[in-house]
């Protein structure tokens, strides 16, 4: 397996990404846009989740494709963002057709970011409704990490979170990317080091080259959590992308994978406290399929966990200081 030659989830054949918000707001949204109606899932393992449209992504539901996928702040309000990104798509024609019409169709998940700082009066209506529609807007190949889009008032336990992304693309042809937003009750890094829970998938210094501690704190295990938790005030959603062929039970299991991902890069992860969410979604460019009864399934389940795990830390190590913040940013740490 090699790097995608951005290290982006765009790296997927018809994949763009598109981000919009407001830093003295201190929130966003992140659109995924697919060039044409894609298979997708989804797995929530988290405990204080928030979604749009995540029933029918079920492989007994008759909608067989999405349109986007959205990833905001904001909690329940963000979930606006997928009205905006659905006034694009229709503008464009696009959308499940049914008696006549298009519907776009834009599943969505929010995490909490209310209490960061930010300046949320926003007045009667809140803006994610905007946030989305500029977000689809402005989707592209190239996007940026860190403090962008529904990164922007991110957090985590010990440091502030941020907008990730990476890729792989394997032997068979097959590319793998991620795509998340960390906001977790957990941490990224291992104890009081600058060291990510992710170093062993860390490829070509991509969140600072730094591999494990040595030695190994003694109470690394010692989980390092926000503090007084409340059940919705954090959460790690997350998009898990392929050009494989899979139908909507094999995009299944790829959500599953990318769980691992969390599992990998987040010590703690899925508390009941998280609202911890990934989807999965295949667009098929590729030409090639999976099976799910062959050795290449779980090589395409390795490198979504592996992608997963390496855009949470790229995330995170990507973060920028803003006005108001409470938390530094990994870039500000010692060695």
């Amino acid at each position: 397996m090699r790097l995608g030659p951005r290290n982006l989830v765009t790296d997927v054949g018809g994949v763009r990404v598109g981000h919009a918000g407001d830093v003295r707001l201190k929130s966003g949204t992140t659109v995924l846009l697919l060039d044409e109606a894609s298979t997708a899932s989804v797995l929530v393992l988290g405990g204080a989740p928030g979604t749009r449209e995540t029933d029918l992504l079920a492989p007994d539901k008759l909608v067989s494709g999405v349109d986007a996928l959205v990833l905001s702040g904001g909690s329940a309000f963000g979930l606006d963002a997928a009205s905006g990104v659905q006034s694009f798509l229709r503008q464009i024609g696009r959308g499940f057709a049914v008696a006549g019409f298009n519907v776009p169709i834009v599943p969505a998940a929010i995490l909490f970011d209310l209490a960061n700082g930010g300046d949320k009066d926003w007045g009667l209506h809140s803006p994610y409704r905007d946030f989305g529609f500029a977000a689809a807007e402005a989707a592209t190949e190239d996007f940026a990490l860190g403090t962008a889009g529904a990164g922007i008032g991110c957090t985590t336990a010990t440091l502030k979170g941020g907008l990730g992304s990476a890729s792989l693309r394997m032997e068979n042809g097959v590319t793998v990317g991620a795509l998340v937003a960390v906001n977790a009750v957990g941490s990224a890094t291992i104890g009081d080091t600058r060291h990510f829970w992710a170093a062993p998938f860390e490829i070509d210094g991509e969140f600072g080259g730094l591999g494990l501690p040595s030695p190994f704190p003694a109470d690394a295990s010692r989980p390092k959590t926000k503090f007084d938790p409340r059940p919705g005030t954090n959460t790690t959603i997350g998009i898990v992308a392929t050009d494989a062929i899979l139908d909507k039970a094999a995009a299944r299991r790829l959500a599953v994978a990318g769980h691992d991902g969390f599992s990998r890069a987040i010590w703690p992860s899925h508390t009941n406290f998280d609202g911890d969410l990934v989807f999965a979604v295949a667009t098929g460019r590729s030409g090639v399929g999976v099976d799910p009864a062959s050795p290449a399934s779980i090589d395409l389940a390795a490198a979504a966990a592996a992608v997963m795990a390496r855009a949470i830390a790229r995330g995170v190590h990507a973060a920028r200081p803003s006005p108001g913040d409470l938390l530094s940013v990994w870039s500000d740490l010692r060695g």
